[in-house]
This record gives structure tokens, C-alpha cells and sequence, in this order.
């Protein structure tokens, strides 16, 4: 225990959900053990640097100067925890869940769980992984039964990258157990770091309630990307529909179209839920079929409408010159992780396109090779055939663009000048 009573809480996955979650709880007074597999990543945080956007090098320097927060990679340093927190990736392998790194951090812990300890997945899955993957592994792996001896709970990560509003505190967190003794420990361990917890009935709940946010996100996202498609062919202003629609204050939610969906959820968390569909009901969840199937093929209609703009121009997809505004999937993030930019660029490169970018937040090693990153200059932008705005970050001159507005496509409706041609 630390002086004012907190305990020793282990996280592992060091990554945009884990980090912040350590942060937060070195911050309310926990002793912190960060584990993770990757030992860059270790000796990364060791030395006091980020790697994500949400967490800053003087966050984590100021953690490392408290003595409670240790960043490893040796399981055994995970011994003595009172809470374990599991938020590990789950990635999609030919359209199937990918669950061997909640297995292996399962397996990992498991000779560490002990009488009276709780352990709290928050990576997303499909309903049932806590009671069906991790409990049988913890079980196995420490000869102590759930529930009895120990508590196991769900809670899922709400993390937004770049959001400048919502933070983890200030965002509402779903908490489950698996009886409600896990979720009474659950729900104490989360109320400690943020301010509201919302307990949910059980775990498959809350793992589906995370699968419903997202999928709501993405159906509506569909919507939105296919009406912008049709909107261009019978010449209406797309962008313009939606803003009226959004002056309704009941029934209607905003959402925009775009090049395409990316992120660490929007592109792979609904096939969780379809997946599971498929295999316990066999059937199609034909709301995410679809809405896959049009927010996937986003990236080949930018691509269409960049090759109308450079015909009307007389030129070519092959051997144009392309300068492309943003590469992340979001706006003032660096998170390059199933990005439509960059399903947009490949495709270009595919057609013969010379390409560069302006994207100062995206990692070097994100950046598909043949993209030369420059500077926004008027230099960059004159010389260019086409200009395509593919994430809005705030750091961009839209000024400038806005002055050379006769040649830029702009996917996000940036720009406002009337000879800009938007998605």
C-alpha cells in the first residue's frame, strides 16, 4: 500500500489505453507497474518519452520522479498486485477476432493472481471473452477459482485520441463483474480515477455495449458516405443537406462523410459483433455488412474523384504531381493505424501518382514508402497538380489553401471558397 492507503495496480499493454489509464492512476496514488511485451516501448518510457498523443514526455517524467510508477517487461515484476488491468490489442485476422494477446497476458498473470485480487479486462471483444478466454486462463494458471477467490471484472476503454474535451476522468466508465463482488471492486478501482462509473449487469453486457457504441458510429458514418456519393451525381451539395438536418434539435445526430473510417475501433470493432453473429446464430448482422462494405470502398470513390479532377484538367492519375493535406485517420493526431489517407495514397501510388505529404504529427515510420513528407509551403502547393485534404489537422494553412482553392478535392469540408471541390 501507498501512504494514503491505495494499492499496487498492474496495467498490461503500455499503449493508447493502457498508458493513460497508468498515468491517471499514479496521478490518485497507486504504486503503477506498466507491463508490456514490446522492450522499445519499455526503455521508451523508462527514459521518460511518449509515444502517444494523449500522454506528454513531462506526464510521464513527472510519474517516474514519484517513485510509483515502473515501466517492464519482466512478468515476475508483476507479483503483489492488487488489481491487474488487461488492455492489450484485438486485432481482426481474416475477419475473426484475434485473441492471443488477452490470452497471453492472461497466461502472464495467472501465477500472480492471489486471494483477494481483481483482475479487469478493458481491451474490446465480442460478448463472453471475460467469462469464456480470461477467467478459465486465470483459473487454470493460479489454482484459485473466480468469484470465490478472486474478482474478475469487464470495463471498456473509452480512450479518444486528440479529443480535447474528453479525457479518460471526465468520460463516463461502464464497469461489470462477473458476481457483484467484482463488480463492487471494479466499480471502487474506477471511481478512484475517474468521475463517473456506470455499472452494467453483467460482463457480456458491457463487452456488447462497447461493440454498440462503435457500431452505431460506423452504421451512421455508412450513411453519410454513401448520401455524399449520391449526392455528387445528381449535383447536391451534400455538406449543405447535412447542416440542415443537424438545425432539428430531436431525433437527428450529426455525422460527416469522409475518405473513409481508420482508428483502433471504428474499422474492426463492429466485425467483432458480426463475427459472433455468424458463429452463434448464422446469420449476417446486415447493418455492419454493409456499412463495412461502404466505408471500405470510400478510399477507391477519393480516388474516382481524383481522377475526374485531373481529367478535367487534362492530365492523368500517372505522373501527377498530388499533394496530399493530413495522413493520420483523425484530425490533430498522429495515429496512423487503419487510416483511409493512407488506403487513399496506396492506391494513387498504385495508378502512378507522384506523392508528398503534409503531416507534421504522423510518426516517419507510419509513412508509406514513396511519400516524401514536406512542408505546407505555396511553393509545395503551386507546383502541385492536385491538392487532396485527407485530415484537417489544425496546424494546417488553410489560408493558403484557400487561395489555390481551384485545385484541391477536400474530403472533410475544410475549406469554404466555392471553387474547391468537396466529397
Amino acid at each position: 500500500m501507498t501512504q494514503d492507503g491505495r494499492g499496487r495496480v498492474v496495467i498490461l499493454g503500455q499503449g493508447y489505453v493502457g498508458l493513460p489509464v497508468a498515468m491517471r492512476a499514479v496521478q490518485v496514488g497507486f504504486d503503477v507497474v506498466g507491463f508490456d511485451v514490446a522492450k522499445d516501448k519499455v526503455e521508451r518510457l523508462r527514459s521518460g518519452k511518449t509515444f502517444i498523443d494523449d500522454i506528454t514526455d513531462d506526464e510521464i517524467a513527472s510519474a517516474l520522479a514519484t517513485g510509483r510508477y515502473t515501466a517492464t517487461y519482466a512478468p515476475e515484476d508483476l507479483a503483489g498486485f492488487d488489481v491487474a488491468v488487461i488492455s492489450v490489442p484485438t486485432p481482426l485476422r481474416d475477419g475473426a477476432p484475434d485473441l492471443s494477446y488477452i490470452e497471453k497476458a492472461s497466461d502472464t498473470l495467472a501465477p500472480h493472481v492471489r486471494p483477494g485480487c481483481c483482475v479487469i479486462l478493458e481491451s474490446t471483444t465480442y460478448p463472453g471473452t471475460t467469462e469464456e478466454v480470461v477467467v478459465p486462463r486465470l483459473e487454470a494458471g493460479s489454482s484459485l477459482r473466480a468469484g470465490t477467490d478472486f474478482k474478475v471484472g469487464f470495463s471498456p476503454e473509452r480512450i479518444n485520441p486528440g479529443d480535447p474535451v474528453y479525457g479518460l476522468q471526465n468520460t463516463p466508465k461502464i464497469v461489470s463483474g462477473i458476481d457483484e463482488a467484482s463488480l463492487d471492486a471494479v466499480s471502487e478501482f474506477f471511481a478512484a480515477l475517474v468521475d463517473k462509473v456506470v455499472p452494467v449487469s453483467g460482463t457480456r453486457e458491457a463487452e456488447l455495449a462497447k461493440l454498440l457504441e462503435n457500431t452505431f458510429r460506423h452504421v451512421n458514418i455508412a450513411l453519410v458516405n454513401e448520401l455524399a456519393m449520391y449526392c455528387d451525381g445528381l449535383g447536391i451539395d451534400v455538406w449543405s443537406v447535412i447542416d440542415a438536418a443537424a438545425s432539428k434539435p430531436f431525433g437527428f445526430m450529426k455525422f460527416t462523410p469522409g475518405p473513409g473510417v481508420g482508428g483502433h475501433c471504428l474499422p474492426i470493432d463492429p466485425s467483432y459483433l458480426s463475427w459472433q453473429v455468424r458463429r452463434t446464430l448464422g446469420r449476417n448482422f446486415r447493418f455492419v455488412e454493409i456499412a463495412n462494405d461502404v466505408n471500405d470502398h470510400m478510399p477507391d470513390y477519393v480516388v474516382t474523384r481524383v481522377t475526374s479532377n485531373l481529367n478535367k484538367a487534362r492530365k492523368a492519375v500517372n505522373g501527377a504531381s498530388i499533394l496530399l493535406i493530413g495522413l493520420a485517420y483523425k484530425p490533430n493526431s498522429g495515429d496512423a493505424r487503419e487510416s483511409p489517407a493512407i488506403a487513399v495514397a496506396n492506391r494513387l501510388a498504385d495508378l502512378g501518382a507522384n506523392l508528398r505529404a503534409v503531416d507534421p504529427l504522423i510518426p516517419a515510420d507510419h509513412v508509406p514508402a514513396g511519400i516524401q513528407i514536406v512542408e505546407g509551403s505555396e511553393a509545395e502547393v503551386t507546383d502541385a497538380d492536385l491538392v487532396i485534404v485527407l485530415t484537417d489537422h489544425d496546424t494546417v494553412d488553410w489560408d493558403l489553401l484557400e487561395r489555390h482553392a481551384g485545385k484541391v478535392l477536400d474530403t472533410r469540408n475544410r475549406l469554404k471558397s466555392k471553387d474547391v471541390d468537396r466529397l
